[in-house]
């Protein structure tokens, strides 16, 4: 009988607690890591030797931010995060999912999806299972289908609001208390089922809630009131269990922050706060939430904040763009059809309010300043003239108002002009400042959302690459205690996260010096053909989920290893 089923030798190990590296050997068994030694392991007593001579052999990240929910069910590796190295990751975010959504709505379900999470509804349509109806359901279907990553979720409190109170009632009024008791009890059986916590976005009815339902009014849980969150948050105090993910922006930060407060105190588990980023135009922003995590850490709050550490840049066209959701003017003009939206960009009264609002430097939450607008690709030759002009340069250009000169130039293509939107969050002070502190995770991957803007799911190739290699804002140790090891115990994967004997192998094995990821390209790998963003990794040479191979060099092995973690165990 042999002693590995895999032996890595001679690589740098990195073994994610922040101690120092080392160079050494690690044995896996049974899709368990059973040893790791300084000085050697015998490779005759392994069925596969693996030479990791010259690369970094480190815990595989956990990314905790993902809408993932219907992408799983079509792609078992939740790529882009599978090609980054991500090994587990979470489910049910921002309060969005599918589960519980009895049959006859799961359209309406669907097309809330298309447009706060910008996953396509056709891909959804002809992708999804639907063969559960419950939260335990689709907690026996994430079970059952085959997966190249370890998956937990949250109890989303959407799904479970409009399961009790309809969705039209949902977003008017606050809950019988019949009603709350009944939510309640929902989430009490998500729990049993093995569920780690649950989520919610509350982004009220002003001019944050960059993150909309299809018709443009807010998610049912953007109107959820505080009590109703404290009475969920009762729910896990009296379990002594789980974890809160509340992404929180409404109209008053001092007020938004308090509630927080109030809400980890009442849980007495850990919140995880969305989001904290560098804002290269406010930095006081991210400053201030830093200091408020300490100071809550001081009272014995257990707030963590999730930290964006990927440049922010967008790549859209107005065909389907959502998050200018967060400006009034911009969200009119962007929401229907493409002819409807079209002839709203032709309104005079529209148009004059967008100019108002470039005149004044109003900024969107999620794209920076309307002028750093950038024309990437036109579809017409005759307009090639304005490729890689800002909209200021636009205008300047064609001595016109730069928001009449982009409005035309994409009506007469039919909304088919590419946009770049330059990242606004890449000072690196700022982003040093961010990972000074004890509480902040790196993520917000998003991964299966917005997928034809963002391909955010890249956070973990470049965290190593341009914050520990190039730009040397952290050692190579914080940061795979941050990617990997404080995510793990932040959330609550048992026993992951870190490299040591006895725990599952998940790992990767890469060559620091050539990691990074892939230009942005299409790939139409979605049900029915439908297209998306991607970009993939270079530099990974192996990556394990409990002892299998599910990548090596960037190809993938067809392995599905990956777990369903209830309670955070399989």
């Amino acid at each position: 009988m042999t002693q590995f089923d895999v032996l890595i030798q001679n690589g740098t190990i990195v073994d994610g607690t922040r101690a120092p590296r080392f160079r050494g050997d690690l044995g896996i068994k049974d899709g368990k890591v059973v040893s790791i030694s300084r000085h050697g392991l015998p490779a005759a007593a392994a069925t596969r030797v693996i030479d990791a001579q010259g690369l970094i052999v480190a815990p595989g990240f956990i990314d905790l931010h993902t809408h993932y929910d219907a992408q799983i069910q079509w792609d078992p590796y939740c790529t882009l995060s599978g090609w980054h190295g991500v090994t587990s990751l979470v489910l049910g975010n921002c309060g969005f999912g599918f589960a519980p959504v009895a049959p006859e709505n799961r359209d309406r379900m669907m097309l809330s999806m298309s447009r706060v999470e910008a996953i396509p509804f056709d891909a959804m349509q002809k992708g999804m299972l639907w063969d559960w109806v419950t939260f335990p359901e689709w907690l026996d279907t994430l079970s059952r289908i085959p997966k190249g990553v370890n998956v937990l979720s949250y109890v989303p409190i959407g799904p479970v609001m409009v399961w009790v109170m309809g969705l039209e009632e949902a977003k008017r009024r606050e809950p019988t208390p019949q009603e709350l008791t009944d939510m309640c009890r929902l989430i009490e059986l998500g729990m049993d089922a093995g569920a780690c916590g649950w989520s919610v976005q509350r982004l009220g009815d002003g001019f944050t809630s960059v993150q909309r339902d299809y018709d443009g009014t807010p998610m049912v849980t953007d109107m959820i009131s505080n009590a109703t969150c404290l009475a969920f948050a009762e729910v896990l105090r009296k379990r002594g269990e789980g974890h809160i993910q509340i992404t929180q922006a409404k109209e008053d930060i001092r007020e938004d922050l308090a509630f927080v407060e109030q809400m980890a105190e009442v849980a007495d588990v850990p919140v995880l706060f969305n989001v904290v980023s560098a804002n290269n135009y406010h930095p006081r922003q991210s400053k201030r939430l830093l200091e408020w995590a300490e100071k809550a850490q001081k009272k014995g709050l257990k707030i963590y904040l999730q930290a964006v550490s990927v440049g922010n840049d967008l790549t859209y066209t107005f065909e389907d763009f959502n998050l200018l959701d967060g400006q009034e003017d911009w969200r009119e003009v962007t929401l229907g059809s493409v002819d409807e939206r079209m002839q709203k960009m032709q309104s005079p009264e529209r148009r004059a309010a967008l100019r108002r609002d470039y005149d004044v430097g109003r900024m969107p939450t999620a794209t920076g300043p309307v002028k750093n607008f950038v024309i990437k690709e036109v579809i017409k030759p005759e307009h090639k003239c304005w490729e890689g002009m800002s909209l200021q340069q636009l205008g300047e250009a064609q001595k016109r108002h730069p928001i009449d000169a982009m409005l035309d130039l994409v009506i007469a293509e039919r909304l088919q002009t590419v946009i770049f939107t330059p990242p606004f969050n890449d000072d690196v002070e700022l982003n040093r400042e961010i990972y000074q502190s004890e509480y902040t995770v790196p993520g917000v991957s998003d991964g299966g959302a917005h997928t034809k803007f963002l391909t955010l799911g890249r956070y973990t190739t470049e965290f190593i690459a341009d914050f520990v290699r190039d730009k040397k804002i952290l050692t190579l140790e914080e940061a795979h205690y941050r990617l990997s090891c404080l995510p793990a115990k932040m959330s609550g994967f048992q026993d992951r996260g870190v490299l040591a004997e006895g725990r599952p192998a998940d790992i990767v094995i890469y060559d620091f010096d050539e990691l990074r990821s892939t230009p942005s390209e299409i790939s139409h790998d979605f049900p029915g053909g439908e297209w998306r963003r991607v970009q993939k990794a270079v530099g990974y040479r192996f990556i394990f989920v409990n002892g299998e191979v599910t990548f090596q060099d960037g190809v993938c092995t067809g392995a599905t290893p990956g777990k369903l973690l209830r309670h955070g165990h399989a």
